[in-house]
Parts: structure tokens; sequence; C-alpha cells
């Protein structure tokens, strides 16, 4: 997998991150300043005590191990990483309406969860699963009702507590809005997915990777994404980017995203200028994406050191 810095100047909801097949498998957490609404509660903090920031690592299944953040710990041998996103599942659309779709890789990860996520999640790390779009038509942002948002987001739902997941996190990536007759993006249709989650997920994690026409049409009739989210991040890998999510507060947006991939040549010294922009701006993540399976700790060191002010030590 390889990613090209996407130059700054254009259209957010025009940019794809990562170079997908179809079909490929493809959270936020209560932090300071969550408001709930319509009643809905939010998760409980994943922070841990003297912890301002909270790491995050998606794990691309097709290549990597589901275990690979469990490998590192800091000095008090608690876990370097806060979360670990399994990417990713898919929105699929059979003709009538929105499903979700597992390969192979990630359908094997869910089914022997007692050996890919447990050991995580008894560490204290939370376990989530990405949502990614699939060329289909299908996305978050063209539901024709919000009886049809509510329908996926209870099959969303159903999935998560299945699998004993800690949540979900959304990507509005690789949808083809309009394919096989699919409907353009409208102004309610993300608002009333996030709603519905929110509703029937009110104690696991809602996060956002601020992409696509959900980044677009995140405010309808009173009601902001941001409210019901838990957190939301920069989906730009190399950059240090602080993108709008009405209603969630800096302390739970992470605006640093770094690609530790072996193509791509990510330097540490830019992964700790982040880390401490992280925390001299007072954002609340710090997103990580392609955990390899060997020793990273040069990498993961340069990070954990200005967050939490301990290095990482692998195995």
């Amino acid at each position: 997998m390889t990613h090209t810095p996407v130059p700054e100047e254009i259209p957010l909801a025009t940019i794809n991150r990562r170079t997908l097949l179809a079909g490929a498998g493809g959270l936020a957490l209560g932090g300071v300043g969550a408001t709930a609404v319509s009643g809905a509660a939010h998760a409980d903090p994943v922070r841990r005590p003297g912890r301002d920031v909270t790491s995050v690592a998606y794990i691309e299944v097709n290549d990597n191990s589901m275990l690979n953040p469990g490998q590192y710990t800091l000095e008090d041998g608690s876990p370097a990483f806060d979360i670990a996103v399994i990417f990713a599942a898919n929105i699929n659309y059979d003709g009538e309406k929105a499903y979700l779709h597992f390969n192979e890789d990630l359908q094997h990860v869910l089914d022997n969860a007692e050996t890919t996520i447990r050991p995580l999640q008894r560490m204290g790390i939370k376990v989530t699963l990405s949502i990614l779009g699939n060329h289909q038509g299908a996305g978050f942002a063209n539901f024709p009702t919000r009886k049809a948002a509510d329908r996926f987001a209870q099959e969303v739902s159903t999935t998560i507590r299945r699998y004993g997941l800690d949540g979900v996190d959304l990507d509005d990536e690789w949808v083809e809005y309009g394919a096989n007759g699919t409907g353009q993006p409208n102004e309610f249709s993300f608002v009333s997915f996030v709603q519905s989650l929110r509703k029937r997920l009110p104690n696991r994690l809602i996060t956002f990777y601020v992409i696509g026409p959900s980044a677009e049409n995140q405010e309808h009739e009173g009601t902001r994404v941001g409210d019901l989210l838990d957190y939301a991040w920069n989906p730009y890998y190399g950059q240090f980017e602080d993108f709008d999510v009405p209603g969630l507060p800096r302390s739970q947006y992470g605006a640093a995203a770094v690609d530790l991939g072996p193509e791509s040549d990510t330097d540490p010294e830019l992964v700790r200028d982040f880390a401490e922009r992280t925390v001299e701006g007072g954002y609340g993540v710090f997103l990580t994406y392609q955990l390899q399976e060997g020793d990273q700790t040069e990498l993961v060191t340069a990070f954990t050191e200005p967050l939490y002010d301990s290095p990482a030590r692998f195995g």
C-alpha cells in the first residue's frame, strides 16, 4: 500500500487516502468536553491517568496482525497504544439497500476474536471496526431516508456487539456516489446515521476519519455531528491538519497523522515534531497507520516520549 501526500488546495470531498482494491477490508472516546445529544450517553474515557492524548493505530488486516499494537508498552507497563482500529469492513450495495461486508481477512479476525482481539482488550486497548466505501455507490452521506440510515446503523451496532468490539470508525472514502443508480450525498444522511448509531451504541466509541461528502454535511436541523462523536481526526498522513468538526473540542481531535508502513519512509523526527505540536496545541489524539510486524520502537518512541514522557518498549 502506498500513500501520496495530498495537496492542501484539493477540496476535502474529492480526495481518497489509500489505493485499495474493490472488496478490500477497508471511535471516538468520551473525552473532555463531550456533549450528549437527545439523551445519548458517551462512552467512558479511554485515557489513562496522566494522559491527555489518546494514541490510535489503524491496522490493515490484509497485510498486518491486529496484535501488533500490543507489542509496545511504556516504562510503567501500560500499552503505548490506546485504540486499535480494524481496517476495514465495507459498506456495500445490493441494488436496494446498503449492507455491511467483510472480506476473508477481516472475517478471519472477527471469527478468531479470542486470539486476535481479546489479548488487546485485556491489556486495556480498545478495539474498534472501521467501515469504508467499496466503489458501489452506498455511503454514509446518501441514505435516501432516515429509516434507511437507521436500518444500517442497526446492522452496524449488532455487529459491534456480536464480536465484542469497543466501537466503530467511519471512513467516507471509495464510495463512488451515484454508482449503480445510488443517490448523491444529501444534507441529512450522515447526521441521521450518526444519531442512530449513538442511540444504539450509547456506551461504545464512535469516531470519524474526516473525509468525503460526510465531512461536508456535519450539521442538520440544529444537530452537529461533533456533539455525537467521541473523537475525529485528520485523514492525511504526513500532514498536521486541523479540519473543522462542528461541536467537537480540540481535546477530542487529532491533527497529527503518520504512516508507519514500509513504503512511507516516515522520519522519526517528523513523528516527534507532530507529537510535540499535538501537546502544545492541546489536541487529544495522535493517529498512526500501518504499524508493522517487526520492531518499530524508534518510530513509536518518537511520539510516546513527547506524549507520555516515556520511551516505548517492544515485545
